[in-house]
């Protein structure tokens, strides 16, 4: 066994970051914008968590968006902050259940419901493709799957593209993809 040596590090203040690219613009490549479960754990919830648990975790850690799997850990489908929502908790508190015993399935969107983009289509497009593709849909997301391995592969957040072509959305307002058609349009429009 080899024994490895211990540093000081009383004179080392600064942390190591993520390397962001120089420029990135529509025409750069989608994988700039995905994110990859191969080097990214997903972040899963199973779906017979209390729904009111999952608020507040999700809120608490910031995150907007969770996998959802079931008891063997197999894909189930997506929750999103916004779908946990007190006024959609409301509506079924409204309809006479309890809100302490509502689970995440009662508000998740189920796999039978969403589309995604093939990872190997997706390696050979551009931003603007991953827009142009997403642009008539409300939702926030976009998952990737590898069907060459019957795997979900990673996503694509209308968030992240926001931030990474530096548009001028909101992002709390959970902007969409079609947000973001209109907003570039908006952009191409006025230059």
């Amino acid at each position: 066994m080899k024994t490895l040596s211990l540093k000081t590090i009383e004179k080392i203040d600064l942390l190591a970051r993520p390397e962001v690219a120089e420029h990135i613009n529509i025409f750069s490549a989608a994988s700039a914008v995905f994110t990859d479960f191969k080097t990214l754990k997903p972040l899963v919830i199973k779906m017979n968590t209390a729904a009111v648990d999952v608020e507040h975790l999700m809120k608490q850690s910031h995150v907007r968006l969770k996998i959802v799997i079931d008891e063997k850990g197999h894909f189930m489908g997506l929750v999103s902050l916004q779908m946990l929502h007190s006024q959609e908790m409301q509506k079924h508190v409204a309809q006479g259940f309890p809100r302490e015993q509502l689970l995440l399935s009662d508000f998740m969107l189920p796999k039978d419901a969403l589309k995604a983009i093939d990872y190997q289509e997706l390696s050979k497009a551009r931003i603007c493709d991953v827009i142009d593709t997403l642009k008539h849909s409300q939702h926030q997301h976009c998952l990737v799957v590898d069907e060459q391995r019957d795997v979900i592969r990673g996503l694509i957040s209308a968030n992240d593209i926001v931030r990474k072509l530096k548009l001028p959305i909101d992002v709390s307002l959970n902007p969409s993809f079609m947000e973001i058609a209109d907003s570039i349009e908006k952009v191409k429009v006025a230059s």
